[in-house]
């Protein structure tokens, strides 16, 4: 039994609206070792913790975390469409894992997922059906959201499991790190937008779509003349947090509450608690050590963009 944890922000801007050259061809290089790095692993399976915005989980029933036995990616902002390979009986498993670890999690035998979960299988593994994937939602979006304390137990009981199977399992967590692109909410929202996220959102009209994929564009290009039009990014608030997970000492985010997170980071920043629950998942299997780290704030796709490798010390 052997894991590789790689953490990465997504972003469904990319190629929309992009950073200098030199900044791309610096996070390419990142992206491009840290598939090195996993193809010399050649994973068996893969566990892949990831948000959703709004495409595939609405507030006609929010759970805080799902697994999936089936998924489909819906291909978003241009990223690939697709079905996951997720081995049905190994996802259902790992559900009753977790249950009898006293962690509830809900399961969706056809899971609908965006970016979040198409994006670091792209970048990472060359595409949707490379190697057999569990897909893990955690909800960073809609209020009320999870906490800290039990995004750690969800992957600790996951990466028991995974641990279990004499597999090479890669981790994966997907988000963050600070930022909070214009994401409606459901208190404020108008009727109509109020109705998309009860749930009729989850089949937008391509038109609709393509309206919502042009007010985020829009939104960056705001955001890199001017950082006030939405909530800052925070270098010093994601550079802590690297450290934290770096270190493996991920109890020390149990007393962090969900409002402070918001109020210094953004709201979309919870996505972190994926690289939470990886980085538990990953310890699950033994202490583990950084490998490789990388950070730098990117306005234009509105993050603060991070990746970190560890593997077992």
């Amino acid at each position: 039994m052997t894991a590789l944890l790689q953490c990465l922000s997504h972003t469904p801007l990319v190629g929309h609206v992009d950073p200098e050259q030199p900044i791309l061809d610096e996070v390419d290089g990142v992206i491009t070792a840290a598939r090195k790095r996993i193809e010399a692993f050649d994973p068996e399976l893969v566990l892949l913790f990831s948000p959703d915005h709004y495409n595939g989980f609405f507030y006609d029933i929010m759970p805080s975390f799902c697994v999936g036995t089936k998924a489909y990616a819906i291909g978003d902002f241009g990223t690939a469409a697709g079905d996951l390979p997720v081995p049905t009986e190994l996802a259902e498993q790992a559900v009753q894992q977790v249950m009898d670890a006293g962690v509830d999690v809900a399961l969706s035998h056809k899971m609908q997922v965006d970016h979040g979960f198409s994006q670091p299988l792209e970048f990472l593994l060359g595409g949707l059906d490379k190697v057999p994937v569990i897909p893990v939602f955690i909800n960073s979006v809609a209020v009320p959201l999870p906490s800290f304390q039990r995004a750690r137990l969800l992957g600790d009981a996951l990466g028991r499991w995974a641990a279990s199977l004499n597999k090479r399992v890669l981790i994966i967590g997907s988000g963050g790190l600070s930022h909070q692109p214009p994401v409606p909410e459901l208190a404020t929202a108008n009727d109509h937008m109020k109705d998309r996220l009860l749930g009729s959102g989850r089949d937008l009209p391509e038109e609709e779509r393509e309206l919502r994929t042009s007010r985020v564009i829009e939104a960056a290009r705001k955001f890199v003349d001017d950082q006030n039009t939405l909530h800052p990014l925070n270098p010093e608030w994601d550079q802590w947090f690297l450290e934290v997970v770096a270190s493996g000492k991920l109890t020390e985010l149990d007393s962090v509450s969900n409002q402070e997170v918001s109020d210094k980071a953004g709201k979309s920043t919870h996505e972190v608690k994926n690289w939470v629950a990886a980085a538990a998942a990953m310890a699950a299997f033994g202490d583990y050590a950084e490998e490789t780290r990388y950070y730098r704030p990117i306005p234009e796709w509105i993050a603060g963009y991070g990746a970190l490798t560890a593997a077992k010390a």
